[in-house]
């Protein structure tokens, strides 16, 4: 049975995604498992484990620059980190959640870290290929300790109306449709901006 403070979080993801096109909750997972996240995230950054993401399926690095300037690694499924474990259990169990609910019928998911330095940035997208329907929902889950309004590096969410923006204070989750919701993610100005993104999938 899952905690009623979860349901609750999960609760305001949906109702967030029905009512205003995204939902977002703060505190999706405990201190110690986004230190642990942050953690890793900083030690593969440092030892060369993160590469340049790529766009769409066939992309060259030099006009993939100019689109989006983060570097990733993702995360294997069958990892044996806690932290990493802890994280996608509690993917799974929103998926249940959600599946029980809406039935969307969600029966995979992909994630990975993703790190911005200072300035880089994230153009206006969509997040499902044309040629490629299985990512069905977005899912980010930000990393960052302390983080200022001041330091932008927000997400903007262009909705069917109005602009919104989140900003990517720790444990923060915002949740959209991959196919729908275009973002973009906007240059921070003076630190790293780290997260870990992917999408709930039909497989």
């Amino acid at each position: 049975m899952h905690p009623v403070s979860n349901i609750q979080q999960y609760e305001t993801l949906i109702n967030g995604l029905i009512d205003k096109g995204f939902g977002y909750c703060d505190d999706f997972l405990g201190t110690p498992t986004l230190l642990g996240l942050r953690n890793n995230l900083l030690h593969y950054h440092r030892g060369g484990g993160m590469h340049p993401a790529g766009v769409g399926k066939n992309f060259d690095y030099q006009k993939n620059a100019t689109i989006r300037g983060d570097v990733i690694r993702w995360i294997d499924r069958e990892s044996e980190d806690p932290h990493e474990q802890a994280f996608l259990g509690a993917v799974n169990e929103f998926i249940s959640h959600l599946n029980a609910t809406c039935y969307t019928g969600i029966n995979g998911y992909e994630f990975h870290y993703a790190y911005y330095e200072a300035g880089s940035f994230y153009k206006r997208h969509l997040d499902r290929f044309k040629n490629d329907r299985g990512r069905q929902f977005s899912f980010v889950l930000y990393l960052n300790d302390n983080w200022q309004e001041q330091s932008n590096g927000r997400l903007s969410l262009y909705l069917e109306n109005e602009e919104a923006s989140v900003y990517p204070l720790e444990g923060r989750v915002v949740f959209f449709r991959s196919d729908q919701t275009e973002h973009e993610v906007h240059p921070s100005s003076d630190r790293p901006r780290l997260s870990i993104a992917g999408w709930l999938k039909k497989e």
